[in-house]
């Protein structure tokens, strides 16, 4: 198939989201398909639209072309003029078999991107807008979790204009989390343990964005479920070597002490598999994604969020879970583009 692996975009997941397309790329080249890389901001504006899907590829060079354009793209975020889809894009997408959404965070993984290419009668992998909108927003997320029977933190949403830093009337204690409420990759996520690192935290929070998450802190021990056509993996434990599962954590290898799969009794495994299959129902995901949990030492589960489109670097969590059932890397991006295809059927 002609495959057009989509990257990169404007989120802060930018350079993870590179990381993740040039691996999925170089996969698919070696499952016989003739992908290309392309950024869905930057796009291609010299590509050759007559030979687009050369069977002759090289990704790297592709890669650090699309790395070059971060020197362009504070400028290019300020021209008010500009489009979101770079050159070409669109047309290199329309011409494709189909796309596999390599994008996280914000204008990638947050229906956006969904919902212009279902306009164009453009193929993608993973979840729909909807699916896509809900989860991205963390506090609708924990609204729908919560309907469907899923234990989450307690925890409200806060708006920037409204914003108040006194726990007190919404029955929490410190310490708290606070996290941008659209935000990925555990970036603008704080714990606050104190009234002032409470107060400081928020303020950080809103340069980041205009709504905040606040909830209960668990103290525990955090898994991840990647869930595949609706079926859940075996589950990855995650143990940060030092402080907690943040951007630099996730990224940094040996950072991070990660267990598939995860030491749990049977009965504890089938309770947070289930949860993560009525999850990945209850947000209408497509295809796959993952859940993450907290538990804490008495054995209480609570779904933090979802990842509509998980990442896919040498130390993300689905290729690992994935492995664990025998699914080698290019089969498993494979796998996920035949299961996406199922949408169109």
């Amino acid at each position: 198939m002609n495959i057009v692996v989509l990257c990169g975009g404007t989120s802060t997941e930018r350079a993870v989201s590179i990381v993740s397309g040039t691996n999925v790329c170089k996969a698919l080249r070696q499952k016989g398909h003739n992908a290309i890389l392309l950024d869905a901001f930057a796009g291609n504006e010299f590509c050759d639209l007559m030979d687009a899907f050369p069977e002759v590829y090289d990704t790297d060079e592709a890669a650090e072309e699309i790395r070059a354009f971060d020197r362009e793209l504070t400028a290019a975020l300020k021209n008010k003029n500009r489009n979101f889809f770079g050159p070409n894009v669109l047309k290199l997408c329309k011409m494709a078999d189909f796309v596999f959404m390599a994008l996280h965070g914000a204008n990638g993984e947050d229906g956006r991107v969904q919902a212009a290419f279902d306009l164009h009668h453009i193929r993608y992998t993973g979840t729909g807008y909807l699916g896509s909108a809900i989860s991205m927003d963390k506090g609708i997320t924990k609204i729908m979790l919560k309907e469907a029977g899923i234990p989450v933190p307690k925890g409200f949403r806060m708006e920037k204009a409204y914003s108040d830093a006194d726990l007190s009337v919404h029955d929490l204690d410190f310490p708290v989390v606070v996290k941008v409420n659209n935000g990925g990759s555990s970036v603008g996520v704080f714990i606050s343990r104190d009234q002032d690192a409470y107060e400081r935290d928020l303020e950080e929070a809103f340069e980041m964005a205009d709504e905040v998450v606040v909830e209960e802190f668990i103290e525990g021990r955090e898994f991840s479920v990647g869930v595949i056509d609706g079926k859940a993996l075996p589950i990855i434990e995650i143990a940060p070597v030092e402080g907690f599962y943040d951007y630099k954590n996730k990224y940094t290898p040996g950072s991070t002490i990660e267990t598939c799969p995860a030491v749990l009794s049977e009965e504890l495994t089938k309770k947070m598999q289930h949860h993560a299959e009525a999850a990945y129902h209850a947000l209408f995901l497509d295809a796959y994604g993952r859940c993450d949990f907290m538990m804490k030492e008495d054995g209480s589960m609570y779904c933090l969020e979802a990842n509509t489109l998980p990442g896919m670097t040498e130390t993300s969590l689905l290729p690992q879970e994935a492995a664990a059932v025998g699914v080698e890397y290019p089969d498993l991006c494979e796998k996920l583009i035949e299961i996406s295809m199922n949408k169109y059927r």
